[in-house]
């Protein structure tokens, strides 16, 4: 869901940006190292503890066999991203080691895990060194739930009001969402036009179906669609959309396609000096 936070960990241990990690959504594990490793966590700040004692964030730190990584509780955003050096090993679908609940397939037996799994590492780890950190400036703001989006392909169904509503409003997300989307609650959107064809859709689409309230898509979306899309999130924003959670209050500012390049570029240039 937070493909920067994702990357960031495993270049902060010396992986490639798309090695496996674990997702750990509004709580954490309890995990026991087997042997010395080299661990980082990013994303949600979660509470993470090394044998009890507070365990850095953003932070490539030595853990050796027997030490406990473990999670107090949720003290703001939604997911945290643990990564290894060396990646988890997974089972592959598609190219790629992620588990994909809804049918099985990837990660671990494509499922969730459980209490008692062994995880093993995927490669020989190609960095032992603790201490590589990304600065806190550097850092996604996840208590800033303001979205930058450019206008989507119906923007025109949208009156003066409506659009104001939209890039100017506030939305809760509601407890009716997913890894597929966020469905949002608040002032109702009014979409003038005939029914859409269905299209293509990418995630950070913003769909509004024939009640009026939005829906945000996220990782899992759906490939394609017919509700209208007046708003697209940017890719730079998409980090802090992975870490809502439901009941929290988000907004949408409208930016041009150059300031969303600008801010992706951005972003790419804080992953690009991790690999260094």
């Amino acid at each position: 869901m937070d493909r920067f936070a994702h990357r960031a960990a495993n270049l902060l241990v010396g992986n490639p940006a798309i090695d496996a990690t674990l997702e750990c959504t509004l709580k954490g594990p309890h995990l026991v190292a087997t042997h010395n490793l080299l661990v980082a966590v990013t994303g949600a700040d979660l509470d993470p503890r090394l044998n009890g004692s507070p365990a850095p964030m953003w932070t490539g730190f030595l853990v050796t066999g027997g030490d406990r990584l473990t999670f107090e509780g949720r003290r703001l955003g939604a997911r945290a991203y643990i990564a290894v050096a060396g990646g988890f090993l997974g089972d592959r679908w598609l190219g790629s080691a992620s588990t994909y609940v809804l049918v099985g397939r990837g990660g671990l037996a494509g499922r969730a895990l459980k209490a008692g799994d062994s995880i093993s590492l995927a490669h020989d780890p190609v960095s032992q060194v603790p201490g590589r950190e990304l600065d806190r400036d550097l850092r996604p703001d996840y208590s800033d739930h303001t979205l930058y989006a450019i206008p989507g392909p119906h923007i025109r169904r949208l009156d003066g009001e409506g659009r104001h509503t939209l890039f100017g409003g506030e939305f809760r997300v509601s407890h009716q969402s997913n890894r597929m989307g966020y469905r949002l609650e608040g002032a109702t959107l009014a979409m003038s036009g005939d029914e859409v064809l269905s299209f293509g859709l990418a995630v950070g689409a913003v769909q509004v179906p024939s009640g009026g309230q939005p829906i945000l898509l996220m990782a899992d979306h759906q490939t394609a669609g017919g509700y209208p899309v007046p708003a697209v999130v940017a890719s730079a924003s998409l980090p802090v959309a992975a870490q809502l959670a439901p009941g929290d209050e988000v907004r949408f500012a409208e930016v041009s396609v150059e300031k969303a390049v600008e801010l992706r570029s951005a972003a790419l240039r804080v992953l690009e000096a991790l690999r260094a």
